[in-house]
C-alpha cells in the first residue's frame, strides 16, 4: 500500500512538472513578452507625439522663409492630424493604418528638409535650426525604438508560432503581434535636383532672369 500510494504521489509531481513544462513555463513566458511589446510600443508612441508637438513650429517657421513649399506644408499639415486622431484610438501596439501614415508623414517631412536647402536664410535662422536638432533627435529615438519594439515582436511572433509553445498560444488565444515598419524607399533622404531649385531661386528673386548668363554669340 505504501508502494502504490509512493508510485501515486510520482505520478502527480510528474504530471505537474510536465504541466509546468507544457504550459505553465510558456504561458508565463507570452505574458513577459506580451507587457515587453506594449512597454516599447510607448516609448514610441511617446516619440511620435513629441515629433507631433514639433511640427507646427516648424511648419510656421518655413512658411515665413519659404512660400514656394505652400504643398509640402500642407501635406504634412493634413498627414499630422491624421496621425494625431489615429494615436488617440490606438492600442498597445503598432496599428498597420496608423503605421502607414507615419510612413508618408516621415517622408513628407524628408522632402521638406531637402527642399529648404534652397533657402539660405532660412537655413540660418537660430530658431528652424533649433527645430531641425530636436526633430532630427527625435526621428533618431523613433528609428531605435521602432529597432526595439520591432525586435520584441520578433521573438513573440516566433514563439507564438513555435512547438510546443504554438499550442499555449491557441489554448490561451495569444495572436501574433504587428510590426511597426517603414519602407527603406522612406529612410532613405530623396535625391536633391539642384538645377530645380536653382531655377526656382531664380524666379523668387526680382531681376534674376535679366542677370541669367546669356550664351556666346556666334
Amino acid at each position: 500500500m505504501t508502494l502504490l500510494i509512493w508510485i501515486l504521489l510520482a505520478l502527480v509531481l510528474g504530471l505537474l512538472v510536465l504541466g509546468g513544462v507544457l504550459f505553465i513555463a510558456p504561458y508565463n513566458s507570452f505574458v513577459r513578452q506580451r507587457n515587453a511589446i506594449q512597454e516599447s510600443w510607448r516609448q514610441v508612441d511617446v516619440e511620435l507625439n513629441r515629433r507631433y508637438e514639433l511640427l507646427p513650429n516648424l511648419i510656421e517657421t518655413v512658411r515665413a522663409y519659404a512660400a514656394h513649399e505652400r504643398n509640402t506644408l500642407e501635406e504634412i499639415t493634413q498627414l499630422r492630424s491624421r496621425a494625431v486622431q489615429m494615436s488617440q484610438g490606438t492600442g498597445t501596439e503598432a496599428d498597420p493604418q496608423r503605421a502607414a501614415v507615419e510612413q508618408e508623414l516621415t517622408g513628407a517631412v524628408r522632402n521638406l528638409m531637402v527642399s529648404v536647402e534652397a533657402y539660405p536664410e532660412l537655413r540660418s535662422n537660430e530658431n528652424f535650426l533649433e527645430l531641425q536638432r530636436q526633430l532630427a533627435e527625435t526621428e533618431d529615438r523613433i528609428a531605435a525604438g521602432r529597432r526595439f519594439y520591432n525586435a520584441n515582436v520578433r521573438a513573440y511572433n516566433t514563439k507564438v508560432e513555435s512547438v510546443p509553445s504554438n499550442m499555449v498560444a491557441n489554448m490561451f488565444h495569444f495572436e501574433k503581434a504587428t510590426y511597426f515598419e517603414v519602407n527603406d524607399a522612406v529612410r532613405r533622404s530623396p535625391e536633391v535636383n539642384f538645377g530645380e531649385i536653382s531655377y526656382r531661386d531664380e524666379k523668387s528673386v526680382p531681376g534674376a532672369e535679366q542677370h541669367r548668363e546669356l550664351p556666346p554669340q556666334a
